[in-house]
């Protein structure tokens, strides 16, 4: 079963390769061929567009892997804003043929409409244009993330824990592109809400402990009155899981693999309950069980479920969670690619759901994976969430 995963594994990277390679094409195609420039400097800027498209090839080659490309944060940073240029202007040459095309068939109408701009300075904008955006979207990336607050009403809440507040973090991915400066400010921030319990749902890391170990000391100056609880993302399972478990245990962090944990919170009963990751599986290790996770829970006790990825949301629903807590999908991180995130992780990508009888909340994440460091109007966040006891009045919408 492992050895069957492993090769899904290498696959899914043939696969990203090859998909890399045809939108590069595609650029090179609709975009450097027709510039009105010399053979030299349209061949220099071929050259570097290859490059751009074939970087996490070139990364996981010679500079670590895929999910933790081992560069200087400067390079990361320069990387990621030419292939998030790379990546906005395929999109926006893909929309300017769809537009053309779409302009051809008003014209064969007998409507005389034509585009405003010539064919090179329709280049030059787009250009400057992704240059720009990608600029700014790596800039909002890479900052240290502000606070979202939420309220999350619970139906079986007790009045008691009416306000109790929980900080969720996700997806920091600790690496080289967010190192030891970034965590502590993330840390200090999220001490500075005083909260009554901190839940980490995943993706906290990218790299080996080896590698990371400078990175991930400030984690262990995180406070809550009532505990840090943690579970891992499919990012922990690509870099010595076993290893990075122990390491998380030493930092203060209490891993919830397929388990849970009563707390008493003033005076009440709160269970907080954590399932594996679904990337378990090409790796063999235990799938998330929320059957597991939740045998011997009380059942009259508000349960808080811990799984990285929203996909599983109505199954847990369906086992009597009354709140989830999840990442992974990163709100999208630019628009329009946010509705394909959304459509492969089961309808969920950023904000309030009501899933059955449970509430969801999907945050969009503190970090980034290194390889697309890139946010436009889906900014990163520390999520405080409130506990308010009733129904919701006026239900959060899912965005």
């Amino acid at each position: 079963m492992c050895g069957c995963n492993q090769k899904k594994g290498k696959t899914n990277l043939l696969i990203i390769h090859l998909l890399s390679s045809i939108v590069c094409i595609y650029v090179l195609w609709r975009f450097v061929w027709p510039l009105p420039v010399k053979p030299g400097p349209k061949g220099l800027l071929a050259l570097v567009i290859v490059l751009v498209s074939q970087h996490h090839l070139i990364g996981r080659t010679f500079f670590g892997t895929l999910a933790s490309p081992e560069m200087p944060f400067a390079v990361l940073v320069a990387l990621g804003w030419l292939f998030g240029a790379y990546v906005l202007l395929a999109a926006f040459l893909l929309l300017k043929d769809v537009a053309a095309i779409m302009l051809w068939g008003l014209r064969k109408a007998g409507v005389g409409v034509a585009f405003p701009f010539s064919a090179a300075r329709a280049s030059g904008i787009l250009l400057g244009g992704t240059l720009v955006l990608s600029a700014i979207g790596v800039w909002q990336a890479v900052r240290v993330p502000d606070v979202r607050t939420v309220e999350i009403f619970l139906p079986r809440l007790p009045a008691e824990l009416d306000g109790f507040r929980l900080v969720q973090l996700t997806d920091l991915h600790i690496s080289r592109l967010y190192q030891a400066p970034w965590v502590k400010a993330v840390v200090e921030k999220t001490n500075a809400l005083n909260p009554d319990l901190i839940l980490m749902t995943g993706d906290l890391i990218d790299g080996t402990p080896q590698e990371r170990a400078d990175d991930v000391s400030p984690l262990r100056d995180l406070k809550a009155r009532e505990g840090v609880f943690a579970v891992p993302g499919n990012h922990e399972y690509y870099a010595e899981y076993q290893p990075w478990l122990s390491a998380f245990s030493s930092l203060g962090l209490r891993m919830l693999l397929n388990e849970h944990v009563v707390v008493p919170a003033r005076g009440q009963a709160l269970v907080i309950a954590g399932v594996t990751d679904r990337a378990a599986a090409r790796f063999g290790a235990p799938l998330p069980d929320i059957q597991a996770a939740l045998s011997g829970a009380p059942r009259d006790a508000v349960t808080i479920l811990l799984d990285h990825q929203p996909r599983g949301a109505r199954t847990n629903a369906g086992a009597g969670v009354d709140l989830q807590l999840s990442g992974h999908t990163h709100g999208g991180q630019i628009p329009g690619i946010h509705c394909i995130t959304r459509a492969v992780n089961g309808g969920f990508v950023s904000g309030i759901y009501t899933v059955g009888g449970m509430q969801l909340y999907v945050s969009r994440g503190a970090g980034l994976w290194p390889g697309l460091p890139l946010r436009l109007g889906l900014p990163s966040e520390i999520t405080e969430i409130v506990l308010r006891s009733g129904p919701d009045k006026k239900p959060g919408a899912a965005r």
